[in-house]
């Protein structure tokens, strides 16, 4: 195995190839069984070493007991919807292909377009239009997560990558929202920030800021820990527990994303890219930093069916956004179990861009709410669904009959008012309102209809005279 992330002396304070560096040791220490390392049996056994700048690295002549891969014939490269019938390419493990695979190829993408890496997506023209073409040019996506951004937002772009999709929202928004871009690519990070001011330009205001992290780990900002170990290098064990309370430090301290933070998470084709032991963490974070009423619209790649343990080893189709792809039932399902509400499928393409071995890999966009939880209180509300089914179950497991006058909890009857519910249910009101201090539990976990005199009051006993006249023409006719 060569020397993948050595930094060849080129800067004594702080290695460039710092990302590598870091995810490289974080390769090594999970590389058994998923079980970490002594780091000082790594050091002493030179299975890693310390570049010049101090960073863990891998040493030119590694030791790592690794099987010798097998190369098997080249194919013809995959074009959309054409099926590729057998794997080739080299092996590797599985935690090098989700991360180290990932950052070459990418970065490579970002000096040079490679059109394997994007399906054809439309953008509305007018928000290209401001965009510098080397921006476009090196953008790979699967479908356009911005209609789901509104004026004002803070908004989120995970994976922002070269900045275009930062680049729309920052029109959305407009000049009273802003825009936070995340990447942990170096070479990605500089396009975007290359051509920032040439937007801020263009547009007439600045309000987008690109930082450097893993989508994956959103308090930990890699540009202050790269800072840090500059200072403090890693030599042995007793420095890497030190390394381990300082990214806890920072993470708390100095958090890249404040929790409750954002308005609206959105990400292009990137999550797949994530690699498996990680995602659960992925849509922790995904949901910690967005505020209570929030949103995230995601479009990303699935497939139909389980994606193989061959395909998942294959490096290329992992960094192509293929064999790390969520099956479609579990892409969704990763939303319900993060705490989400309001699930919906925005988007799903019909034909498969890419099929591989029969297994179809399409493009979707989900959209998901965060605001359900909470206490459950009583304040004598209800909602009555509208149809056209006969009844329907939410989230939580609620059932609500059609034209039934459903019971609900104060924090239901606000969410069945708001995106993505409104139109669906018509909300009735108690005559008199009861406070919120003075508000009972609610026990939201079975299904009750309210009785009208619960919401009128038992002792209402209102006569009223018709809302308004029976002739038009002749209003003292009747």
């Amino acid at each position: 195995m060569t020397d993948l992330f050595d930094d060849g002396g080129l800067n004594e304070r702080m290695s460039p190839q710092f990302p590598q560096s870091y995810n490289h040791f974080r390769i090594l220490s999970n590389r058994r069984s998923g079980q970490p390392l002594s780091i000082a049996t790594l050091v002493e056994k030179g299975l890693i070493g310390v570049s010049r700048s101090g960073f863990l690295r891998q040493p030119v002549q590694s030791q790592l007991p690794v099987k010798q891969p097998k190369t098997e014939p080249a194919i013809e490269t995959t074009t959309q919807c054409k099926e590729i019938p057998a794997m080739s390419r080299t092996r590797e493990e599985p935690v090098e292909v989700a991360e180290a695979s990932v950052y070459r190829r990418y970065a490579a993408a970002a000096n040079q377009r490679e059109a394997a890496l994007c399906c054809p997506v439309e953008y509305p023209a007018d928000y290209l239009a401001v965009i510098p073409d080397e921006v476009i040019e090196r953008d790979y996506g699967c479908g356009d997560p911005t209609p789901y951004v509104k004026p004002g937002d803070t908004v989120l772009d995970l994976g922002s990558g070269g900045g275009k999709l930062c680049f729309i929202a920052a029109q959305v928004v407009g000049a009273s929202g802003r825009v936070i871009g995340v990447d942990c690519n170096r070479e990605m990070l500089a396009l975007a920030r290359k051509h920032a001011p040439t937007v801020a330009e263009r547009i007439g205001h600045a309000n987008v800021d690109f930082r450097y992290g893993m989508i994956q780990d959103l308090r930990l900002d890699l540009s202050l820990l790269e800072q840090e170990l500059a200072l403090q290098p890693v030599h042995n064990a007793e420095d890497y527990l030190r390394l381990r309370h300082l990214q806890d430090h920072l993470r708390q301290a100095h958090p890249l994303i404040e929790d409750d933070s954002v308005d609206c998470v959105v990400s292009n084709c990137v999550l797949n890219l994530v690699r498996q032991e990680d995602r659960h963490a992925l849509f922790a974070e995904l949901f910690r930093v967005l505020k209570r009423g929030g949103r995230a619209a995601i479009s990303d790649i699935v497939s139909d069916e389980t994606v193989t343990d061959e395909m998942k080893r294959d490096p290329e189709l992992w960094s192509g956004c293929l064999s790390g792809a969520y099956r479609e039932d579990e892409f969704v399902k990763a939303f319900a179990d993060a705490g989400f509400y309001g699930i919906e499928i925005a988007k799903r393409v019909k034909e498969p861009w890419q099929t591989i071995q029969g297994i179809e890999f399409r493009s979707v966009t989900i959209v998901a709410y965060k605001g359900k939880q909470g206490p459950c209180l009583e304040r004598n509300q209800a909602v009555i669904y509208r149809g056209p089914f006969k009844k329907v179950e939410d989230d939580d497991g609620h059932t609500y009959w059609r034209g039934e006058r459903m019971a609900v909890c104060d924090k239901t009857f606000g969410l069945l008012s708001r995106s993505p519910y409104a139109g669906l249910f018509d909300a009735v009101e108690p005559r008199v309102a009861i406070p919120l201090e003075a508000a009972s539990s609610f026990n939201c976990q079975r299904a009750k209809i309210r009785d009208p005199r619960e919401t009128k009051g038992h002792d209402y006993a209102a006569t009223t005279d018709p809302a308004g006249p029976t002739c038009q023409l002749d209003p003292d006719c009747c």
